[in-house]
């Protein structure tokens, strides 16, 4: 007897990773990338139009409760990571950024 397994389309797929001492500071600073097909992982800040070198991106800073809601996309990274606290954070994966759906259905 097999069991099938039933995928939803709507499922928010996410692989999570804390580093160092997880989410122990306050507030985090939030980068976030796009996975691109061929491998390449690129900021999102280098993909925005930008104001011609005059000021250098800000850095966007939120509260640990902020940082508990966040969601990736299906081919999105996002990585925060602690302002007073450098070694602690978290990092959140997309199910396409992950790899592990192609690693799959090689099999």
């Amino acid at each position: 007897m097999q069991t099938g397994r039933v995928f939803h389309r709507d499922a928010q797929t996410f692989l999570v990773h804390l580093f160092g001492r997880g989410l122990d500071d306050e507030r985090y600073v939030v980068e976030r990338y796009r996975s691109r097909p061929d491998g390449e992982i690129r900021s999102v800040e280098a993909e925005r139009p930008g104001t011609r070198g005059r000021r250098k991106p800000r850095r966007t800073i939120v509260s640990v409760s902020a940082v508990k809601k966040l969601r990736p996309e299906r081919d999105e990274i996002i990585v925060c990571t602690g302002v007073n606290l450098a070694r602690s954070g978290v990092q959140l994966w997309g199910l396409a950024a992950t790899g592990l759906r192609a690693a799959c259905n090689a099999r």
